[in-house]
C-alpha cells in the first residue's frame, strides 16, 4: 500500500512539474521559445566542422529574419496606410 502511495505521490509531482513548464503563460515557456529562436538563427544544429556549412547557415537564417521582419513592417505600413 506504501508503494502505491509513493507511486502516486511522484506521478502527481511529475504532471505537476510538466504542467508549470508546458503553460503557456510561463517564463519557462518564454525562455524555451527565445533560447529556441536563438539557437536557431545562430545555427547551433550545423556541422561546426565545416565552416562553409556552418557559416552559410548562420548568414541564410539571419538574412531570413531580416527579410522577414521587413516584410512584417511593410505589411504593417500598408494595412495602416488604408491602402
Amino acid at each position: 500500500m506504501a508503494d502505491r502511495q509513493d507511486d502516486e505521490k511522484e506521478s502527481r509531482r511529475i504532471l505537476e512539474r510538466v504542467a508549470r513548464e508546458t503553460a503557456p503563460g510561463g517564463t519557462a515557456f518564454i525562455a524555451r521559445a527565445a533560447k529556441g529562436a536563438r539557437d536557431h538563427v545562430n545555427a547551433a544544429d550545423a556541422d561546426r566542422s565545416d565552416p562553409i556549412e556552418y557559416w552559410g547557415t548562420r548568414i541564410g537564417r539571419t538574412l531570413g529574419l531580416v527579410i522577414a521582419i521587413g516584410l512584417l513592417a511593410w505589411l504593417v505600413y500598408v494595412a495602416t496606410r488604408g491602402g
